[in-house]
C-alpha cells in the first residue's frame, strides 16, 4: 500500500501519491458524496438533518 500510484490521461500525470493516500482520499471523498446526496434528500422530504458531530442547524430552535 506504501508504494506509488498515478492518475494518468494519457502520457500526463495528473497526481502522483502512495496507493495508501489514493485509497484513503478516495473512500472519504465517495462518504462525503453520500451524505451530501442523503442530506439532500432529507431536505427535499421535510425531514430534518442529523447532525453526525453534534446538533446540526436543523437541530436549532432559532
Amino acid at each position: 500500500m506504501r508504494g506509488a500510484w498515478r492518475l494518468l490521461h494519457g502520457d500526463r500525470v495528473l497526481m502522483e501519491t502512495t496507493r495508501e493516500a489514493a485509497v484513503r482520499n478516495i473512500i472519504l471523498s465517495h462518504l462525503v458524496h453520500h451524505r451530501g446526496q442523503l442530506s439532500v434528500y432529507y431536505r427535499l422530504l421535510g425531514i430534518p438533518v442529523p447532525g453526525p458531530y453534534g446538533p446540526s442547524a436543523d437541530d436549532r430552535d432559532d
